[in-house]
């Protein structure tokens, strides 16, 4: 389950989405977030998931990468989904205690498990075609503008970096830890809950002594190095807009233009 984790992996390449500015892509992540969140209407859900799939495939990054990264997010997309089903209002089908099924409850299970699959796609989408680098460099350039007004844009940036740099680095020390505990003959998977949870103690002591330890390293050799923030800071690589920029930019505009429109004739959809 923990290689399944694939948030904070970076896949280079060549593609058109590799090679957009990174501030666009966070840009058309942001307004494809925004559409998937407008979407009422199973016209407006296809539209979204076209784009996201012409996205995918255009990136050439496999299915299998988005579908491991789905797996352990499957719990929480299938308890969502039957929250909504029991708990939507509407004329019960089925009716069972306190418990009720309607058609509009399952069809927004449906479209809330549709909506939470795209969403957590697109992410993986974002950090799966840009390095952990440039995503925070494009977050600060963006933010950049807060600076004004002494938000400090570069710590944000920079913290944001190191976690999802350090990601990978945490789930494969846990799966060292937990082989290590298993051949002392740790048992994770059987028990009731709070025996599965005391058993966890054995892999969340060393863990933490880990992680606090990688942290501290990180800490005395960013002072060794001299780091002080990002006052005076300059970039070897400076990003520019180009064509293929402006191209990806006016598609998702029109996407963004397209869902409001029919977001706003929902009366003219049947």
């Amino acid at each position: 389950m923990l290689k399944d984790i694939t948030l904070g992996q970076f896949f280079p390449g060549t593609t058109f989405v590799h090679r957009l500015d990174p501030r666009v892509k966070l840009t058309l992540l942001f307004a494809f977030i925004t559409a998937l969140l407008m979407a009422n209407h199973p016209l407006t859900y296809g539209f979204v998931l076209l784009f996201l799939t012409v996205t995918v495939s255009v990136s050439r990054i496999k299915l299998s990468a988005l579908f491991r990264g789905l797996r352990p997010m499957l719990f929480i997309i299938l308890f969502t989904a039957v929250l909504n089903i029991f708990y939507t209002p509407g004329e019960p089908l089925v009716a069972f205690w306190i418990f009720k099924i309607s058609a509009e409850g399952i069809e927004r299970a449906v479209f809330m498990m549709l909506r939470l699959v795209m969403l957590i796609s697109a992410t993986f989408l974002l950090t799966y075609t840009t390095s952990p680098l440039a995503l925070s460099d494009a977050l600060a350039r963006l933010l950049s503008p807060l600076g004004k007004i002494k938000v400090p844009v570069h710590e944000f940036a920079m913290m944001m970096t190191i976690a999802m740099r350090f990601i990978p680095t945490i789930i494969e020390e846990t799966d060292k830890i937990m082989n290590a505990q298993k051949a002392r003959g740790a048992d994770f998977e059987t028990g009731n809950l709070f025996r599965r949870a005391k058993a966890l103690i054995p892999l969340l002591v060393p863990l933490f002594v880990s992680a606090f330890r990688r942290a501290d390293e990180l800490a005395v050799a960013m002072e060794c190095r001299c780091y002080h923030g990002g006052k005076g800071r300059t970039r070897m690589n400076q990003p520019h807009m180009t064509r293929p920029d402006v191209l990806a930019l006016t598609l998702c505009t029109m996407l963004f233009a397209g869902i409001s429109v029919l977001g706003r004739l929902n009366w003219f959809l049947p």
